[in-house]
């Protein structure tokens, strides 16, 4: 049985992420069958509860306000729009409803209190709960968690070095103190990261080291290629291959080797082949549904067929870790403090990201 670490080095784990492929992939199959079923996949369906408007300038994201992506923005979903999601999700084979907000940080108020009850609500209907709403407070950490919440997602994106090279309104170590957060509570954390913008092998390397240093590591650890949409500041990076894709989904079994290893967007790009070899090498988590936020992902009638030629079975939920309890509204302990936390806002400019935004102003 192969031991968690926390203190792998980038030059241990650039020599496994460059062994002879076929190595790498004996060794990260065999890894992944001490420590899980190969046959298990679980399956999350990702959902916008809050689409476009964000003030962030993440250079990959079609939701930043500054860039011109043709993306319809919608206004915060109601509980009953998300639990008709979650319901169809559940009938589809999905085990978790991911619900994303565009939103920098949560701010507590009546949007925050909604997204509670959409915690509430998934909950009862026996489904894992995940969220990804931006940075978090401990106080709206320990809310999240009363209400049911499951699972908080928090991506490092890509090593803190290069980070600097693709969003300059948050620093990295703002995402580490959300993680800290989140960790004060038993909810359980969800962070990855996006390959093919641009970052050297040293960086997917300096991620994998950022993540596997945290204690406990992840529970989940997506594993992103990215989508290059028109507008972005990124929209003319070439697709990344599907050798690398196997490459880090490989050496991420192999350096996190308790961690669901979730392939993520990109899919569509991806032939059955090729996420077979991500699947034999240690992926064990995807999302199902037709868009992933905002960008396509393979239809669920698609990845059911898969799995079934693969001889792959949905992950029930709640198998890595028991159900939370849901506590209502008027029960709880944690009441909002109103905060207003001051999350770094570095000063320095990113000069893709700054054509961007001026293109986008000129085509408005």
């Amino acid at each position: 049985m192969s031991e968690v670490r926390h203190n792998w080095t980038k030059e241990e784990i650039l020599d496994i992420y460059n062994k002879p492929l076929m190595e790498l992939l004996y060794k990260a199959a065999t890894i992944h069958r001490q420590h899980h079923d190969p046959n298990t996949v679980q399956v999350s369906t990702l959902l916008s509860i809050k689409t476009g408007g964000c003030p962030e300038d993440c250079g990959y994201c079609p939701q930043a306000a500054r860039y011109h992506t043709d993306i319809e923005g919608n206004d915060l979903m109601t509980v009953q729009q998300v639990k008709a999601q979650a319901l169809r999700a559940k009938s589809s084979g999905s085990s978790r409803v991911c619900m994303g907000a565009a939103w920098r940080n949560v701010k507590d108020g009546p949007e925050f209190d909604q997204v509670l009850e959409m915690v509430r609500t998934i909950n009862k209907l026996d489904m894992e709960v995940c969220c990804t709403l931006g940075m978090v407070t401990e106080n709206q950490a320990k809310r999240l968690a009363e209400a049911g919440l499951y699972a908080y997602n928090h991506n490092l994106d890509s090593s803190e070095e290069y980070y600097k090279e693709v969003i300059s309104t948050r620093g990295f170590e703002d995402r580490l103190e959300t993680i800290d957060n989140v960790r004060k509570t038993n909810v359980t954390v969800c962070s990855g990261g996006i390959i093919g913008m641009g970052e050297k092998e040293e960086d997917r390397a300096g991620m994998l080291v950022a993540l596997t240093t945290l204690n406990p590591q992840p529970e989940s650890v997506p594993i992103n290629a990215l989508v290059a949409v028109d507008g972005t500041p990124l929209e003319d990076q070439e697709p990344v291959s599907i050798w690398d894709m196997v490459r880090m989904v490989a050496t991420t079994r192999i350096v996190l080797p308790e961690t669901q290893v979730r392939l993520s967007a990109g899919r569509t790009q991806m032939t059955r082949e090729g996420q077979a070899l991500c699947f034999f090498a240690g992926a064990n988590s995807i999302f199902a549904g037709d868009k992933l936020l905002t960008t396509p992902n393979p239809d669920v009638n698609e990845d059911m067929e898969m799995f079934k030629l693969l001889g792959l079975n949905p992950q029930k939920p709640f198998i890595k870790k028991m159900q939370p309890q849901t506590v209502e509204a008027e029960n709880s302990q944690f009441k909002p403090l109103g905060e207003k936390p001051k999350w770094s806002r570095p000063d320095h400019k990113i000069e893709r990201n700054e054509e961007a935004k001026q293109k986008a102003k000129a085509l408005k």
